[in-house]
């Protein structure tokens, strides 16, 4: 018998026997784990002869304190105390007995139900697949660890470890782990130096210390065999299972996509919910940041992942790749990317595009959606790009989302170029340099460096740039693309190795991958570039020589190693950049605080919408001004624009010509011209040169009425815009000159009134025409004695010769009043002669042009005369009488004239208030929102201080509640 633990196992019987206070507990032996059984048999073999004395066939067990296992039963009857006294003895016992049984139990379902779960985890075991063949996934410095194992003591425990292989011959598969075990003793016990792997020892020491030379060779090529089918072994294990994980993949993008679209609030949605927002909240941070102008030392630090490359040197198609769709346009050797294009991924349920400023949505399943999305951004970069420039530094956002996406933040950045080609703008290759190191000299910006791996390496000049931005590469990913093609065309592939190990490249990186984006053809799809990139990684010699690591090639791998090291970047500056607003913040307020105690932080939108309800205000107060006030204006102002005509073209011509009949006539053949082509015109320029000054007078009183003078130059360009864009209603000239020659054609005053009214306003007219004219003789013939002598003033010699010319023509019109408003020309040389008898040399142009002033004044005041005489004259011109002495034609013209700027006035007046003015108001509203929708004209009619400061603390204020939201995020997701 063999103990085992407090248990003895007896052979014949296979039943596990115990020894505790007589108690008899059995266990078959094959519920046993089968190293107990293995060891059992063992023992059997040396133990036979001494089989204890109490074990036989017939009887299987007999306890060795000989107690029944049950007490018995008392006699029918009491007979004695003692009797009872040594039942309830028994039952003590029987009672301890049995408690003690328990924990054998307890002791056996234990180990029963331990060999049960062994057991059955190792099925589930068998079940998956050999995740050995990945170990080419795991970072070198593990295997690198790997090399400080002592070797002295694992060879120490081999031993031990192929005697307990032996001992279990029934599990599967142990002859060939203890020839394993066997070899692998013989490889670590050949190791020359503790550094040595295992793989190095075996191909390199001989196998055993044996003299026979031929012996050693046999064995050394025979481990190097072995070696070489391991290695083929695991190539191809690892084949079979890349294709299964691939197939897992696949099968958990399915299922992570069906979880995004339940709308279910479990746990896991919740936290999806959480990692797909928290990437969005960190996209309108740099959104914000991105048109914040700092004056505060608050520079945007925030991380985002900097593309940058050579032009052509795969730079969209990586950014592709890691997107999962062919969103960019593509050309073949022309610059395709004009302006920077932040693109935020994020995972999300269906695969989805979409611009920061749009709500289209762009299905990145259909080709007609990647087409359109393709031919927008083409549009948007054009239309960034200012006329005679080639690139813009015009940020471009777009949003993709989808299952499986790696969540993080890309710039795309125009490829850098070496010479600039024709088409191009002469700064095209300093604007490149400046937009690409404005990105990349932010501290926390992760560098992802894009490097053509089938052109040479000299070629290159984005490296020089990465080196001047990161020198220590403490931010900066090395990508190699295009390796297929470097590995057919380069004659020595090491070539390769030195660039991903940064030995040929002078500048230095945390990473360095080498992928593959496809065979160059436009049409291929996503899926087909990744099987190809894997078919050429698994085949090629690259990976199987061991001149690239695993972990280091194919764009998945890049993708999650730039998404962890973002994040990580993100995680270690977003709070510091949230102080650093924080501050700029309280800086910004105490200055308000200090300057505008009184006021309110309005920014510039908000006070673009305060003008704009005042500018509507005072668009409406025109349709409350009153009908006598427009018609007053609109009279006043008509008259002033056409008396001049009404005066030097039909009325001085025809008083001039001294008969009634000819006076009439010539008057009525001038209306009749001036009302079909200047009159109607010239009303309608006043009319809307009225509503303009109406409209103006009423913004200057608001701006009277604590009116902020900020909104001035807004108010200017709005006024000036909406009359621009008015045009007056072509119809209503046609009206109105209909109106006009109606009332100009009317001769009949009804009453005294309106009589006494056209002479004061002949009067008026002409005693105003007169003072012009006083005005004009005293400006050519200078100031007279009492002006000289006062004032000392002199008469220039001009001026003393036209004052000369004016006394011999007023001698002239004395001796003739009713001469004609021409000088004939003998009388002009008469006074040109007398005037050279005096000495004043003279010009007949001279005479001419003073006679023309001297008769107008002469006429003037003999109308005035003949006004005053025709005040008497209404009875004698209602009656119809002839009288020669008093011909009141004159008063009649201006009492035509005057009820035709009556009508005109009154009929503009009904345009204005029933149409004009609410067209107005409508050109207003648009000048206004299209104002509204121009931020740079925005900018530029609200401007000062007190603005730019109300915008600063605005952003400053969104910056930093919604890096603090993010930063709350941030933490609930770890």
């Amino acid at each position: 018998m063999l103990r085992v633990g407090r248990a003895v196992a007896c052979v014949a019987c296979n039943n596990l026997v115990s020894k505790n206070m007589g108690v008899r507990f059995r266990m078959p032996l094959q519920k046993l784990h089968p190293l107990s059984r293995a060891i059992h048999h063992r023992y059997n073999a040396s133990a036979n002869a001494q089989r204890p004395p109490h074990c036989s066939a017939a009887r299987h067990f007999t306890s060795m304190s000989r107690l029944p296992m049950r007490s018995p039963k008392p006699p029918p009857g009491g007979h004695g105390g003692w009797r009872y006294q040594q039942h309830r003895n028994f039952w003590m016992l029987r009672l301890a007995s049995r408690l003690l049984k328990l924990r054998y139990i307890v002791l056996g379902s234990a180990v029963g139900g331990g060999y049960t779960a062994k057991k059955t985890y190792e099925e589930w075991k068998d079940m998956l697949p050999d995740m050995s063949a990945y170990n080419w996934v795991i970072p070198d410095f593990v295997w690198e660890l790997s090399d400080q194992i002592d070797l002295d003591k694992l060879t120490k425990i081999l031993p031990e470890l192929e005697e307990i292989a032996k001992l279990l011959p029934e599990l599967p598969d142990f002859d060939k782990i203890g020839e394993n075990f066997t070899f692998l003793k013989s490889i670590l016990s050949t190791a020359e130096a503790p550094g040595d792997t295992p793989v190095k020892a075996a191909t390199e020491a001989p196998v055993t210390a044996t003299p026979e030379a031929s012996d050693k060779q046999f064995k050394k090529s025979s481990d190097k065999e072995k070696v070489d089918q391991l290695q083929e072994e695991l190539l191809r294990t690892q084949m079979k299972y890349q294709r299964m994980l691939e197939r897992l993949e696949k099968e958990n993008k399915d299922l992570r996509k069906v979880v995004l679209q339940k709308d279910e609030k479990g746990i896991h949605q919740r936290k999806i919910k959480v990692c797909k927002s928290l990437i969005d909240m960190y996209s309108e941070v740099l959104d914000i940041l991105s048109d914040f102008d700092s004056n505060y030392n608050t520079q945007d630090h925030l991380p985002r992942v900097v593309v940058v490359g050579d032009q052509s040197a795969g730079k969209t198609s990586v950014l592709e790749m890691i997107a999962q769709a062919r969103i960019f346009p593509r050309g073949s050797g022309e610059m395709m990317t004009r302006s920077p294009v932040k693109v935020t991924l994020s995972e999300g349920p269906h695969h989805v595009a979409m611009f920061k400023d749009s709500s289209r949505e762009f299905d990145l399943g259909k080709e007609e959606d990647l087409a359109a999305l393709r031919h927008e951004i083409e549009l948007r970069m054009r239309k960034s790009v200012k006329e005679g420039q080639t690139v813009s530094p015009e940020t471009i956002s777009l949003s993709v989302k989808g299952p499986g996406i790696q969540r993080m933040v890309l710039v795309d950045l125009p490829g850098v170029i070496s010479t600039v080609t024709a088409g191009m703008a002469a700064d095209t290759k300093e604007t490149i340099f400046s937009i690409s190191k404005n990105y990349m000299q932010n501290p926390n910006a992760i560098i992802l460096c894009i490097q053509d791996g089938s052109v040479d390496a000299e070629r290159s000049i984005v490296t020089d740039l990465v080196s001047q931005m990161d020198p220590q590469g403490k931010r900066t990913i090395f990508v190699l693309t295009k390796v297929d093609l470097a590995e057919k065309n380069l004659a020595s592939p090491n070539r390769i190795q030195q660039i991903v190990e940064g030995k040929l490249f002078p500048m230095k990186a945390l990473g360095y991958f080498a992928v593959v984006t496809g065979k160059g053809s436009a049409g291929e799809s996503i899926d087909s570039i990744k099987d190809y990139e894997e078919d050429f990684f698994q085949n090629s010699r690259l990976l199987r020589d061991g001149m690239l690591k695993a972990h280091q090639v194919t764009t998945k791998n890049l993708s999650l190693a730039v998404s962890d090291c973002f994040w990580k970047m993100v995680r270690e500056s977003v709070e510091q950049q949230a102080d650093a607003f924080k501050a700029s913040r309280f800086n910004l307020e105490t200055e308000w605080k200090n300057n505008y105690p009184r006021l309110r932080e309005l920014d510039r939108n908000e006070l673009f919408e305060k003008a704009k309800n005042e500018i509507l205000d005072e668009v409406i107060s025109l349709s409350q001004v009153t009908p006598k006030h427009w018609e007053a204006i609109l009279q006043k102002k008509l008259w002033e624009r056409v008396s001049t005509h009404v005066i030097e073209n039909i009325y001085l011509p025809a008083a001039q010509t001294m008969n009634s009949g000819t006076f009439n006539t010539t008057v009525d053949i001038k209306l009749k011209q001036w009302t079909d082509k200047q009159l109607p015109h010239k009303a309608l320029e006043v009319a809307w040169e009225t509503l303009q000054e109406e409209f103006a007078r009423f913004m200057a009183e608001y701006k009277g009425k604590d009116q902020d003078d900020i909104f001035d130059k807004l108010k200017e360009a709005v006024k000036d815009e909406s009359i621009k864009r008015h045009k007056w209603n072509e119809r209503a000239m046609d009206s109105l000159r209909v109106i006009q020659h109606n009332a100009l054609e009317d001769r009949s005053i009804t009453d005294k009134p309106q009589w006494d009214a056209a002479i004061q306003f002949m009067e008026e007219t002409l005693q105003a025409r007169l003072k012009d004219t006083d005005s004009v003789i005293n400006d050519m013939v200078g100031p007279d004695w009492k002006q000289r002598w006062m004032s000392w003033k002199n008469r220039s010699p001009e001026q003393h010769t036209r004052n000369e010319t004016r006394n011999e023509l007023e001698r002239l019109l004395k001796l003739h009043e009713d001469h004609t408003a021409y000088l004939a020309n003998d009388e002009v040389t008469t006074v040109r002669k007398n005037l050279e008898g005096r000495g004043v040399e003279v010009d007949p142009a001279l005479i001419k042009d003073t006679w023309h002033q001297l008769y107008r004044r002469h006429f003037l005041q003999k109308a005035l005369q003949h006004c005053n005489l025709c005040r008497r004259g209404f009875y004698y011109y209602q009656r119809h009488f002839v009288d020669s002495e008093l011909e009141c034609n004159d008063v009649v013209l201006f009492w035509r004239i005057q009820r035709m700027l009556l009508i005109t006035a009154n009929t503009l007046r009904q345009q204005l208030t029933n149409t004009e003015v609410r067209r107005l108001e409508k050109n207003v509203k648009e000048v206004l929102e299209d104002f509204g929708e121009d931020n740079e004209r925005k900018v530029h009619l609200i401007t000062g201080r007190r603005v730019q400061l109300a915008e600063d603390l605005k952003k400053v204020r969104e910056i930093q509640e919604k890096l603090e939201a993010f930063i709350e995020a941030l933490h609930k997701e770890k």
